[in-house]
């Protein structure tokens, strides 16, 4: 299995940032995927970036131009730096892990808080 916990959340006025950290542990497979996920209030999870161990990239919409993922495979680490934050990013952010060869191997960790503050 494999545990992942988010740190970095919090409340932030609009125009602020936040960095988000997962670090992953148990066993850890090398050739996965590690990401985020959100979900507000009344509303689907969605996805906000990802990125594989050969670090290639995927952001959602939302992401893209404000958010940056970066990881550190030698940690188990994947980063979300967030800027110019708006009240609409407001959500639980959700930290993933996927092994890449076989994608049913999926771990979620329990999620940190984002509030954006108009």
């Amino acid at each position: 299995q494999v545990q992942l916990v988010e740190s970095g959340g919090g409340l932030v006025q609009a125009g602020g940032s936040l960095r988000l950290s997962c670090v992953a542990s148990g066993n850890i497979f090398s050739i996965n995927v590690m990401g985020w996920y959100r979900q507000a209030p009344g509303s689907q999870r969605e996805l906000v970036a990802t990125m594989t161990s050969g670090f290639a990239l995927n952001y959602g919409d939302s992401a893209k131009g404000r958010f940056t993922i970066s990881r550190d495979n030698a940690k188990n680490t994947v980063y979300l730096q967030m800027n110019s934050l708006k009240p609409e990013d407001t959500a639980v952010y959700y930290c993933n892990w996927t092994n890449r060869y076989h994608p049913r191997q999926e771990y979620w960790g329990q999620g940190t808080q984002v509030t954006v503050s108009s």
